[in-house]
């Protein structure tokens, strides 16, 4: 019996040498370095030869011998390193791995007088551009200026290095390491005396008052806030100024009052429901995606409050049935703060469809293309397409007579002496509506429905527009007048008259043609308000993803309106029974006609005598449909068109629109917050990407963490870098605007002022 022995593999991997892997070794010593692969020297380079040292780790990519991680470790780099060098040779070559000198190219501007004379402005509140317009230099000059100012110890020389003086240096072979952002900044903390800020500081011990509450005792906790550092969700500080801009506390006072005697305040609840909506959890369930403690430093209590409470506290402010009230009175606050955009209102119904078992009433689904139990909502937005008013229409009403309902409470929010031009999609052509509206002091804006006559093509004409962007449009319109037959409503049988604007575009089959009482906009402004209305829909596409829009947050029902007339269903089947009698008696007259012919006009030699008997017999069931469709005629006619709701659809429920309505207010307030921080970022700053990338940054900005120092009647809150520098300083400028407001905390005395920490440069490895 032969017994087999292992044979123990031969060392492949030189003596000294560090392992690359499974497959690969390196040696590097005072003459260089070589990479051994499966014991074979495959690459090698003298000391100082950083172009051949690349080389060897991006091949060492290229042939799998390791993975980037283990490469980046046995080459004292980064992963990202040997990426680039990667990039850089398969672009380049071996001339791409050789690298620049880095520094600067060219005499800086940034001399020591220029320097003082950035810091004295920024000191006095002076914005990025604002500087850089009055100095001469660029907006990164000025950040590189005020981030500069940190001096490090040469240590080799004794003498201050800055960052552009490490800048200039050769780049070294090692990767540069993030240097670690300092706990807090002293200055601020020394001016303030408040001493180091303990990171992630416990809140107030507010148990005492808990219990005062539970008994009713306290009428609420008013916010305390703990000087804390790097505080999660301190970005959503930021919302406060425009939410109060909103008029969403101010108002709800004004209708409601304040909550009975308990630990959340009402100020409190609706900066909970706004702050969550703008972190993506708008339902009360979202609360339990929210760490409560991080989102109560944010309120100034021990912890935020939990979803039983929220629901609670909304069905209190529901009980009391002033949710309309609400929101026609923070309609009136938006357009006094904003009158330019309130120039131009966009209406527009909006249906929510209902998924439960409730007997809920049918209508027809825009995005389902059939009919649903649904509700139906009908919103009004400004020109900008920021939500306004938003009232829950009828079952089944359509959105022309929503539109007459709504003209009071239109005129309520804009004043009594401003003509505003109302738009709509065709769901409300009504030329009874349109002379309402102008008698009421509005102007129409929508689209001409139903088929109508071309308009000359030599009446067409070049015409532009310029938006608030800059944007310019062209078009080819014919500007014209129409008058319309009012078929309905006391002014039956009148005729109003409207200016017409058309378009023409070779590329489509037949022209387009819009409607309005404006008689003093160029037709390209027409044509441009009229395309805006899109905006509206872009709101609701908006409020589905980020704030759950069409969830119904509560699923109480109501008895619906038994005595509510509804269109009578057996008119409906009567009426299908007059178009069979119809189709009956035309198939009976087509073959009546084929009979006569044929008697009429018989074969050549033959002769055929038309009686008396003959003619009835060939119309005897002529007759027969005749007398049936008077019979289906007369029977439709008997049946009434529309009954009450109780005897069609006894049982018919309606779901809670209070609490809905509730929900709306919140939501809109959270969405024209977020409009008002993107706006601020697109107008004031001078972040280049702002027309694509506002919101995204904002969104990230309000998610940051940041330092909580509360100091007598100020509350500053620094945020946090942003992964970029170009974040951090476009939301820095955002801060030196919202500091211009003086916005008040909520339910406090504190002024809120805000501020960013530097962002910090990579360390530079000697």
């Amino acid at each position: 019996m032969t017994v087999m022995t292992s044979q123990p593999p031969l060392p492949l991997m030189p003596d000294g040498a560090r392992p690359v892997g499974t497959a690969a070794a390196i040696i590097e010593d005072a003459d260089g370095g070589r990479v051994f692969v499966h014991g074979n020297l495959s690459y090698a380079w003298d000391a100082g030869d950083t172009a051949a040292r690349r080389f060897a780790a991006a091949s060492l990519t290229r042939i799998k011998a390791a993975t980037q991680l283990e490469i980046a470790h046995a080459f004292a780099v980064k992963p990202a390193s040997v990426r680039r060098w990667e990039a850089q040779l398969t672009d380049a070559g071996i001339a791409g791995l050789l690298g620049e000198r880095k520094g600067p190219k060219r005499k800086s501007k940034l001399t020591d007088d220029t320097v003082a004379t950035i810091r004295r402005l920024r000191d006095s509140g002076a914005s990025y551009r604002t500087i850089a317009t009055d100095i001469g230099v660029s907006m990164g000059s000025i950040r590189n200026a005020l981030t500069d100012t940190d001096t490090d110890t040469d240590t080799e020389e004794g003498r201050p290095t800055t960052t552009s003086d490490a800048a200039a240096e050769p780049e070294p072979e090692s990767e540069p390491e993030a240097e670690p952002a300092p706990e807090a900044e002293p200055a601020l903390e020394a001016e303030l005396g408040v001493g180091e800020l303990p990171v992630l500081a416990d809140p107030v011990d507010r148990g005492g008052e808990r219990a005062l509450a539970a008994f009713g005792m306290i009428a609420y906790a008013p916010p305390v806030f703990t000087p804390c550092a790097r505080a999660p969700l301190a970005g959503l500080f930021l919302a406060l100024p425009a939410l109060a801009a909103t008029g969403l506390l101010d108002c709800a006072h004004a209708s409601y009052g304040e909550f009975p005697n308990g630990f959340y305040s009402l100020d409190t609840m609706l900066c909970e429901g706004v702050v969550r909506a703008l972190l993506g959890e708008a339902r009360a369930e979202g609360a339990t995606r929210v760490d409560p403690v991080a989102l109560g430093r944010v309120l100034g209590l021990d912890r935020a409050p939990e979803v039983k409470t929220i629901r609670r506290k909304i069905g209190l402010l529901a009980a009391a049935g002033r949710a309309g009230d609400w929101i026609a009175a923070m309609a009136k606050t938006h357009v006094r703060a904003r009158p330019e955009q309130s120039a131009v209102l966009y209406v527009d119904g909006h249906v929510r469809a209902y998924q439960g078992t409730r007997r809920i009433a049918k209508t027809h689904v825009p995005r389902l293309k059939f009919p649903a139990p649904a509700t139906v909502e009908t919103w009004v937005c400004d020109a900008a397409g920021d939500p306004l008013l938003v009232v829950l229409a009828e079952p089944a009403a359509s959105l022309a007579s929503e539109l007459r309902r709504l003209i009071p409470q239109l005129r309520a929010v804009v004043g009594d002496d401003r003509r505003v031009l109302v738009g709509f999609d065709r769901g409300g052509w009504s030329p009874a509506l349109f002379a309402d509206l102008d008698a009421a002091g509005f102007d129409t804006l929508t689209w001409r429905k139903g088929a109508t006559t071309d308009i000359d093509e030599a009446l067409f004409a070049e015409h532009t527009h310029t938006d608030s962007r800059g944007r310019r449009h062209r078009w080819e319109l014919a500007d014209t007048r129409v008058e319309l037959p009012i078929a309905d409503g006391p002014r039956q049988g009148e005729v109003f008259g409207m200016r017409q604007i058309s378009l023409f575009d070779p590329a489509r089959t037949r022209q387009m043609h819009i409607l309005t009482t404006r008689t003093d906009l160029p037709p390209a402004e027409v044509r441009y308000r009229m395309g805006s209305r899109w905006r509206q829909e872009n709101y609701f596409r908006y409020a589905r993803m980020r704030f759950d829009f069409d969830s119904h947050d509560t699923y109480r029902t109501g008895d619906d309106d038994g005595t509510r007339m509804v269109p009578n269903p057996a008119k409906k089947l009567a009426y299908r029974d007059v178009e069979k009698a119809r189709r009956t008696l035309q198939h009976a007259e087509t073959v009546r006609d084929s009979e006569l012919l044929k008697v009429s006009s018989p074969p050549p030699g033959t002769s055929v005598v038309l009686t008396t008997e003959l003619v009835n017999a060939i119309n005897a069931d002529v007759h027969t449909a005749d007398k049936t469709l008077d019979a289906a005629l007369a029977a439709h006619q008997a049946i009434p068109a529309r009954l009450p709701l109780a005897q069609v659809n006894p049982g018919q429920q309606v779901l809670d629109t209070e609490t809905k309505l509730i929900h709306h207010a919140i939501r809109m307030a959270a969405f024209n917050t977020a409009q008002s921080l993107a706006r601020a970022i697109t107008t004031g700053t001078g972040y280049s990407r702002a027309d694509d990338e506002a919101h995204t940054l904002i969104r990230t900005a309000l998610a940051g963490s940041g330092d909580i120092i509360p100091d007598g009647g100020t509350l500053h809150i620094r945020l946090d870098p942003l992964p970029a520098p170009r974040h951090t300083a476009a939301i820095d400028e955002l801060c030196q605007t919202l500091n211009d407001t003086n916005t008040v905390y909520p339910g406090t005395t504190l002024t809120l002022r805000y501020s960013t920490k530097p962002h910090q440069r990579p360390h530079i490895n000697s």
